[in-house]
């Protein structure tokens, strides 16, 4: 594995977040995990996927909960089902929340997650 360096210049690291691929992306909309799964999974955080239940911990819509519709990537934010703004004409709007601002409180579970998990859980970590 080669040793990447990277830079510590803001310019530069705004341009290596904003122009990021796509898989990279994945990785940077993580979010933290509830205390309860943290402690039954022992792991931090994890990817956000459409299907996660999540709660919003920071900003306007603290406290609010809801399970993930959509992961958009090229814009860095997630839908979150029951967070809609009305329109005047009498449409509404998913509100965007960063990922960063909220913390899943039940994961998804599929074969692909449980590897995931499995490879972070930090209990087996032989010092």
């Amino acid at each position: 594995m080669a040793i990447v360096s990277t830079s510590s210049s803001r310019r530069k690291s705004r341009k290596a977040h904003f122009s990021a691929p796509s898989n990279i992306r994945r990785k940077i909309m993580s979010a933290a995990l509830s205390k309860e799964l943290r402690e039954k999974h022992n792991a931090r955080s994890l990817t956000l996927r459409k299907g996660d239940e999540v709660q919003v911990v920071r900003g306007t819509f603290k406290g609010r909960e809801g399970k993930v519709v959509t992961v958009y990537r090229r814009k860095f934010v997630i839908y979150i089902e029951k967070l809609t703004r009305d329109k005047v004409n009498g449409g509404s709007v998913p509100i965007p929340i960063h990922p960063s601002n909220v913390v899943i409180t039940k994961v998804h579970m599929n074969a692909d997650r449980k590897t995931i998990l499995d490879r972070k859980d930090r209990s087996k970590v032989v010092a």
